[in-house]
């Protein structure tokens, strides 16, 4: 029992714990509303929450690392200031943003579309909602308590499900209430947050100028990276419901189906590149390259060869996936056929995050963020001759295939010139792990 008990408290079980409880929380509120909203009013929610965590990126990708790098591990005063100065920083960047809102609520009746509506009256007040337990998960994670970051995620998602089950129950699910339920878990989660402590709002009175230059000129560069991987996934939701017009909420709707079911493959992707990252950075802080390499493609390899048989799987069985998430509406769907599509080349995506992640490992952010750009543009250029060509989110679907081509291309062909690894390394050594593991599971049975 001390064993388990041991186990369960390991910090590298939580923060899986809180992504996988993050993840099926997420999926069941999101099989609930899915059959709770028309399909307009599901698609224009879907378009908000793409627009809500793309600038929450930019808030998110400016401090957040920032914070974690200048706090950990200093004496208090110096972890004091960091704090204050962080809390200075994102109360601008959420102010600066709720006040072009505001700018933009005096035009509201000349909007013609309700997903655009939607955004300009709801968004302002919710990003600002969502601020202090922002930065306490910021706070948290950078104290390694990954405990407490699972009681945040569950509090703040759990409390969202219940909510909505309650609206539900008094059949009064509507976007509108929706979305006060959501504005309104958050000042709830948001308030705990503040009185556990957690947020550390006091620290703001400690602030200095030179911390928040600091702060501020380490986070211009790596919220550049950060937002463009976040443009790379939300790029497919603008240009739907630009391009397609009066159908692009609806279309947008069936498309969130297939993004959603594809944690299946980021949760355990996540893992593995916790896994993977500290031992490759270990690594090639004691100047060993070759071991880089070596783990580099032991991890990408291992997990490519074990997708395959899951990508067969997403194949044969996409409408069943698609009937547990979206309900039975959405079956004979574009949202079965872009489901297939995806998960055709699903085993693409731990090879192309490899190369990335190491990337950054060898101290080449730059090549990194050149290369998120790379298939940022591929994937504009692709979506739009996708939707001329197919004329449905087939297209854009099939596009974000060639995305990941020109990804793992360029990210080869770069850390080719400080690695020795190959495509063969990469399969062979993941084959050869693959095989290790299983003997030994074998074995012990």
């Amino acid at each position: 029992m001390g064993g388990l008990l041991a186990k369960l408290k390991n910090r590298h079980f939580l923060s899986l714990a809180g992504s996988g409880a993050m993840a099926v929380l997420a999926m069941a509120t999101v099989a609930i509303l899915y059959r709770s909203l028309p399909v307009n009013e599901m698609g224009a929610w879907v378009f908000f929450q793409t627009v809500f965590v793309l600038l929450d990126t930019f808030r998110t990708g400016f401090l957040q690392v920032a914070l974690i790098k200048f706090y950990t591990g200093t004496e208090e005063p110096r972890a004091t200031e960091v704090l204050g100065s962080v809390w200075y920083l994102a109360l601008m960047i959420t102010g600066i943003l709720c006040l072009v809102n505001a700018a933009a609520l005096p035009f509201l009746h000349w909007v013609t579309s309700p997903s655009f509506s939607i955004l300009i009256e709801w968004f302002g007040i919710t990003f600002l909602s969502t601020l202090p337990l922002t930065i306490a998960a910021w706070i948290l994670q950078a104290h390694q308590r990954f405990d407490r970051l699972l009681i945040l995620r569950v509090l703040n998602q759990g409390s969202f499900l219940i909510f909505v089950l309650i609206l539900i129950f008094f059949n009064n699910v509507n976007l509108k209430t929706v979305l006060i339920v959501n504005f309104s878990c958050n000042i709830i989660v948001s308030g705990t947050c503040i009185l556990a402590g957690w947020a550390k709002m006091r620290s703001f009175t400690k602030r200095t100028k030179e911390c928040i230059k600091e702060i501020f000129h380490f986070g211009k560069f790596s919220v550049g990276t950060t937002i463009s991987s976040n443009l790379l996934r939300s790029s497919d939701s603008f240009i739907i419901m630009f391009v397609l017009g009066p159908a692009g909420p609806a279309a947008l709707a069936m498309y969130n189906i297939p993004l959603r079911l594809m944690e299946v493959i980021e949760i355990p992707l996540r893992s593995f590149l916790a896994t993977g990252m500290p031992s490759m950075s270990e690594a090639f802080n004691r100047n060993r390259k070759d071991e880089v390499a070596v783990i580099m493609q032991k991890y990408a390899g291992m997990l490519t060869l074990a997708l395959i048989p899951v990508s067969i799987g997403g194949i044969l069985f996409a409408d069943l996936a698609i009937h547990i998430v979206g309900g039975e509406k959405y079956l004979g769907t574009y949202a079965v056929s872009v489901f297939r599509i995806f998960m055709s080349f699903a085993w693409l995506f731990p090879v192309d995050r490899f190369l990335g992640v190491t990337l950054d490992i060898i101290h080449k952010p730059k090549i990194n963020f050149f290369k998120v750009l790379v298939m940022l543009s591929t994937n504009i250029l692709f979506d739009f001759i996708g939707i001329y060509l197919f004329g449905n989110i087939n297209g854009i679907a099939i596009a974000t295939l060639f995305n990941f081509i020109a990804g793992v291309m360029f990210g080869y062909y770069w850390l080719s010139k400080y690695l020795d690894i190959s495509m063969k390394g990469i399969f062979l050594t993941g084959f050869g792990e693959l095989k290790a593991a299983i003997n030994q599971k074998l074995h012990k049975v």
